[in-house]
């Protein structure tokens, strides 16, 4: 048989919580390797962290500076030599979602020749491991270097993932403080003609921040999922968050609608979230008509504009954890110094860009905590090509 077939058949085959040791078996007895380990990125993107039966996790891993943390941000193969052995450290990626590292060790002689099957071997156990997410907590445990508050357990299940890519465009996403995020949120879907996204910053506080913001994003799901256009959309999780709390609370929401084929943009804003876009080296808000937050009053009427993006754009979106941040002079961070972050981004891929921004603000901000949730979303638009 196939040792590549064999790989992926012992993966496939494999109980949820041992893919590695499964997976680490194979690479012995077929590819001749050392030692096999996997390391997940935590949800700060600052570690990366072993999978291991041990949690928290004894020994971490700096994502910069590092090997591994190299091929992580690369999301290419990186190589180190060490005598007779090579040490391969493989990024694991589904779909342009970014989960961690894998690292093998073998020997130098065969490792030229077996690094493509590697690479594909690290894809097979992305896939995986998504699958065995629903029967384990041993890969999320991994992602840990702190505990999770409640309110930010919640909003970390409620995501689609922190990155995607599609030939169209490439999405990337952070929230922080991560450990112990509140109310903003973002979501996506991907179809054959359209990608829908939502940008979302709920109001208050810890647990109940969380829970308006779920039932916000479930609300929108709901309806997206029924077909019902963007405009509606609003209008029905409108209803749904008005009927729970009365206009006590109600949920900022930015929902765009991308036509993979055209590049244009149905765009409904109701409330705080905002769009940078970066055209050429020119970096620049792009406003729209402000229509109330849903929730704050029955039966809210929701109106969608609206625009073109053209290859080559990139869309930044923050919430108003970002652009609002004051410095310890009193300075807010402001559309200029927003500008001036994205613009020094321009050479990353999108997946990357989130995290640049979020270190520029903490720098304004004077230190590592955030008071208030901040999110950035960035979407480097590619456009169709003709017969594609």
């Amino acid at each position: 048989m196939n040792r590549f077939v064999t790989a992926e058949r012992a993966l496939r085959n494999a109980a949820p919580h041992r893919l590695v040791e499964a997976l680490r078996d194979v690479l012995r007895s077929e590819y001749t390797a050392e030692s096999v380990e996997l390391l997940m990125a935590d949800y700060g993107l600052t570690v990366l962290q072993p999978v291991s039966a041990q949690f928290p996790a004894t020994e971490s891993m700096a994502m910069h500076g590092t090997t591994a943390g190299r091929a992580f941000g690369a999301q290419d193969p990186v190589v180190e030599e060490t005598g007779d052995l090579t040490r391969a450290h493989l990024p694991v990626t589904v779909r342009g979602d970014r989960l961690g590292v894998l690292t093998v060790t073998l020997p130098s002689a065969t490792a030229a020749e077996i690094l493509p099957e590697l690479v594909d071997i690290a894809g097979v156990l992305g896939h995986e491991m998504l699958v065995a997410e629903r029967d384990t907590d041993v890969y999320l445990q991994a992602r840990r270097r702190d505990r999770l508050t409640l309110a930010a357990e919640m909003q970390w299940q409620l995501l689609p993932g922190r990155s995607c890519a599609r030939p169209e465009y490439a999405l990337g996403a952070q929230l922080e403080p991560a450990y112990t995020i509140f109310g903003d949120n973002f979501d996506w879907s991907a179809g054959p003609d359209r990608l829908m996204l939502y940008i979302t910053n709920g109001m208050g506080e810890g647990i109940e921040a969380s829970l308006l913001t779920n039932l916000g994003i479930n609300a929108l799901r709901n309806a997206r999922r029924a077909g019902i256009p963007i405009e509606d959309q609003a209008a029905l999780a409108d209803q749904a968050v008005y009927a729970h709390y009365r206009g006590a609370c109600y949920l900022s929401v930015l929902l765009l609608d991308f036509e993979l084929s055209t590049g244009r943009v149905k765009v409904v804003d109701a409330g705080s979230p905002q769009m940078m876009r970066m055209r050429g080296r020119t970096v620049e808000a792009v406003d729209f008509d402000a229509q109330l937050p849903l929730g704050m009053f029955e039966e809210t009427d929701y109106v969608a504009q609206e625009i073109d993006v053209q290859p080559g754009d990139r869309l930044v979106f923050v919430s108003d954890g970002v652009y609002s941040v004051a410095a310890p002079e009193g300075e807010t961070y402001g559309e200029k110094a927003l500008a001036k972050a994205i613009a020094a981004t321009r050479l990353l891929p999108a997946a990357e860009v989130p995290r640049a921004v979020l270190r520029e603000l903490s720098d304004h901000r004077g230190g590592p905590t955030a008071e208030d949730d901040a999110l950035v979303v960035c979407l480097d638009w590619f456009g169709r090509q003709p017969g594609s």
